[in-house]
This record gives C-alpha cells, structure tokens and sequence, in this order.
C-alpha cells in the first residue's frame, strides 16, 4: 500500500470518526424531538403569528397582519390587566401558603412516626386527582346549602349560610384554599426527598455543639434545602400562574376570580377574537418566560457554587 493510500484511508476514518457518532445520535434524538417539535413547539409558533393578525371567529374573514395593532389595544385594555392583577395575587398567595404547608407537612412526614407509610400515601391522593375532580368536589363541599364546610361550621355555632364561590369576599380566598391543596402533594413530595438527602451528620456536628431544634433547622437544614425550594417554588408559581381548569369549574372567572389565562378563554372563545386572544398568550408568555430565566440563572450559579 502506497504513503497516498494510507493517508486517503486515515482521512476516511477521521471523517467516520468525526460524523458517524453524531448522526447515530440524531438519528436516536430526532424521534424523541419530533412529538415536541409538532405539539409544543409549533403551536407556540402559530399562537406567536396568531396574535399579530386580526383572526376572528367570523365565517369567511380574512386574516389580515396587523402588526402590534393587538398590544395597543392590550395596553389599554384595563379589564385584562385586572386580570393579570388577579392572576399574580392568586399565583403568590397559593406558591407561598403551599410552600410552608408542604414544608411542615414534609418536616412531619419526615420523622419517624407511626404510620408513616400510610400518611405519605394519603397525602398524594390530590396529586392523583384531576383539576376538574378536585374542582367538582370542592364545589360540593363548599356549596352555601349542603356543603361540608358550611355543615361543619354549623356544628360548632358558626355562620353556616356562607356562599364561598359566590361573593366576591370569599370567591378568591375559597380558590386559593383550593388551589394549595390540589397542589401541596408535588411540592412535599419534591421537599421531602430534599430533607431525606440532608447529611445527618451535620444534624449531629450542630447538636453535639450544643445547637437546639429551631437553630438546627435554620442553621442546616434549610440551606441545604435552598436549591430545592429555589427549584419547586419556580416551577409552582408558573404552574399556578398558568392555572386554568381549576378556577374555571369553581368559578368560571366570576367573583374576581377572573385569571389571565381564564381571560384569553372568553375573549377567543366566547367572543371570537382569536388575534387579541393570542396576544394576550403572548404576553402570559413573555412573563413566564422571564421566571424561567431567573429560575434556570439561579440553577447555574448554584451548579457553579
């Protein structure tokens, strides 16, 4: 064999090499992509175009570009921004109260008590549960006339007529009670498996030096849980932001109840204004993608550290 055959033939497996691996690997990716190219990806993209156009419900109409026609209006479209309002208090109010709620929850579910298997398998029925049941079910028992609540507040003496998704006093806090327990199971679950991988033997170091249980939890446990909860209540609060069947089957939007996402609903669906609807996706959109930046920046930084 001849130096230019040799070196032809190192060339060949160079490039085999440097291509072969790749293209396997995207040949393996490419099906895995696929169904997230064409179901979540490419409505995206069409929501994106839909909300620069001035697509109606109308039969026949033409879709004409309209440019940031839409977000004008959007800006001064003040029963949206209530809405947006309303949708920040109920995504903060239920992210915290679920946090401390599934904190306590895994704290206690974290100790070695009797019956512990069974509690740990009761606390995840809500997650098992879909948004519509649970919706169903709360409306049943917080219903003004044969519900639970008002029955059991009757048992002890108190008003038991109260119409809790049917005032505007009680409609958003009744949801927001709603909302924490349909969403505490995911949130203990993903503390509780933070607080089982927290070293025990520096819970030991801090008792030996003389540390009681308040300042063990303080000074140990919570810092190592900080990527955790940094983590779920992220994820929570986008969760709960984008809210929809829940509040939709309690309230219908009504009572100041009204979420953005709730909003989108009745001005595409109700109304046919499917244009203005997805720029008002858009906008949900470019805030959830702004936690999710803060979110993913805080992950690297803590990789980093």
């Amino acid at each position: 064999m001849s130096a230019v055959d040799v070196v032809v033939a190192e060339r060949r497996l160079t490039r085999r090499s440097r291509f072969g691996p790749e293209r396997g690997a995207w040949l393996l990716f490419l099906p895995a992509m696929l169904p997230i190219l064409v179901f979540s990806v490419w409505p995206l993209l069409q929501g994106i175009a839909l909300g620069f156009t001035n697509a109606t419900a109308a039969r026949n109409a033409t879709v004409e570009f309209t440019g940031v026609e839409n977000y004008v209006e959007l800006a001064g479209y003040e029963l949206f921004w209530n809405s947006f309002g309303i949708g920040l208090i109920w995504a903060f109010s239920v992210t915290i109260i679920q946090f401390f709620a599934s904190l306590s929850l895994a704290l206690l579910l974290n100790a070695n008590l009797w019956g512990q298997g069974i509690a740990r398998t009761l606390a995840l029925i809500p997650w098992a549960m879909p948004p519509v049941i649970i919706a169903i079910m709360w409306r049943l028992m917080l219903h003004p006339t044969y519900g639970a609540v008002n029955g059991g507040l009757g048992a002890v003496g108190l008003p038991d007529s109260i119409n809790w998704l049917g005032q505007a006093s009680t409609a958003l806090p009744a949801a927001i009670v709603v909302g924490v327990w349909a969403g505490m199971p995911q949130t203990t679950i993903t503390l509780l498996a933070g607080l089982q991988g927290v070293n025990a033997e520096l819970h030991e170091a801090a008792q030996i030096d003389g540390a009681g249980t308040w300042q063990r939890f303080f000074s140990v446990t919570l810092p190592a849980l900080r990527p955790v909860i940094i983590a779920i209540t992220t994820l929570d609060f986008i969760n709960n932001f984008n809210s929809f069947a829940l509040v939709y089957v309690l309230t219908a939007g009504a009572w100041g109840t009204m979420l953005p996402m709730l909003f989108a609903y009745n001005e595409a669906f109700r109304y046919g204004n499917f244009g203005l609807a997805s720029a008002m996706g858009n906008v949900i959109v470019i805030v959830i993608a702004i936690f999710l930046f803060f979110y993913l920046r805080s992950q690297a930084r803590g990789r980093e550290a």
